[in-house]
């Protein structure tokens, strides 16, 4: 990989527009060789679980379920909010491809083990 690359997601079914175009970003940043973490925190941990992307389409793009689903199978990965997870009382039985319930401490890890590059939606 030829870097890192971080994208900051707080909205899921919300703003179903913030969402797909923060993975639309993610999958551009991963196919450009990133090492890239979408991180889901307060309402978009929501779109860790199996099933909740499903409907969502935004006109214009591919549908959130395929974004996500390429996302993952590209080797992005989803870092979830732990305090915010359990706040909601979600199932990490339920989770997505490519998702794993983290602390704090996982992303400042990621974060400046080099440099690494942000956007937030």
């Amino acid at each position: 990989m030829s870097g890192k690359f971080l994208v900051n997601l707080t909205s899921g079914l919300d703003n179903t527009d913030k969402a797909t175009v923060a993975f639309v970003v993610a999958n551009a940043a991963v196919a450009s060789d990133k090492e890239v973490i979408v991180f889901l925190s307060t309402e978009a941990v929501r779109l860790s679980q199996q099933g909740v992307s499903d409907a969502v389409h935004e006109e214009g793009f591919a549908p959130l379920k395929e974004l996500m689903d390429n996302f993952a199978a590209a080797g992005g990965r989803m870092f979830v909010c732990s305090p915010c997870f359990k706040k909601r009382a979600l199932d990490e039985n339920a989770l997505v491809p490519g998702a794993a319930v983290v602390g704090g401490a996982k992303l400042v890890e990621f974060m400046t083990t080099s440099e690494c590059p942000s956007v937030s939606y």
